[in-house]
């Protein structure tokens, strides 16, 4: 409790980069929730975490866009990114061991890393990776770090909120309000802060000896 984690995936991502949001009079937030994907396991939960995120930044006077399942295409998520300085990314992320291969699973195909990194917006600030195993690397480079979340600082987030493995959907709706509370609150938008206090109630929540479900969150930047 007396720690807050921050970690780097490689030691060019520790040439200057804030992990303090920039102060924006009214700072924005995307949603991308897709509890059906075609292809792959639903994920019913996404539908009540996109609406209690989207709630948090409507109680605080922000806009917040909302992206939902068939709505939710490449072509539409791009073009929202590019508008708002935040993005909460609630769908099937999968690996490659080609980094720019590894993608986001949308309604109507795969979001990869190629494409985000082709769509660099100079505005992006924090990306929170709702996906499961976005900060997991890749066994046959185990000395890289080759996943989502490095990929996504590579794309231009200076923050991003990713996991080390799976997560159930169960308490991840109200654990992503509070997450988004904290930071809202917080004068100086310290993503890592606002993390550590969010996992905090989550582990008060679930209890410490169910640590599979209060751990896997992790902050890069």
């Amino acid at each position: 409790d007396l720690v807050v984690s921050s970690y780097a995936p490689n030691m060019s991502s520790l040439l200057p980069r804030e992990t303090v949001l920039e102060s924006t009079t009214s700072p924005s937030i995307l949603v991308v929730a897709q509890p059906q994907t075609p292809g792959a396991s639903s994920l019913p939960g996404t539908v009540e975490e996109a609406e209690k995120v989207a709630k948090r930044f409507k109680d605080s006077n922000r806009n917040a866009q909302v992206l939902l399942g068939e709505h939710g295409t490449t072509e539409a998520v791009l073009a929202q990114m590019a508008k708002h300085p935040y993005v909460h990314l609630a769908c099937h992320g999968k690996q490659d061991t080609d980094p720019t291969k590894s993608a986001f699973m949308l309604h109507d195909g795969d979001l990869t890393l190629h494409s985000l990194m082709a769509h660099k917006s100079s505005t992006a600030q924090l990306a929170f990776l709702s996906a499961c195993e976005t900060a997991t690397g890749d066994e046959t480079v185990p000395n890289e770090a080759v996943h989502l979340a490095a990929g996504m600082l590579a794309a231009g987030y200076k923050n991003v909120v990713a996991t080390m493995w799976s997560i159930g959907d169960t308490e991840a709706p109200t654990w992503y309000y509070e997450f988004y509370k904290a930071l809202l609150a917080d004068p100086e938008h310290n993503v890592a802060y606002a993390l550590h206090e969010a996992v905090k109630k989550l582990r008060e929540h679930v209890g410490v000896n169910a640590f599979v479900k209060w751990m896997p969150f992790i902050h890069f930047g």
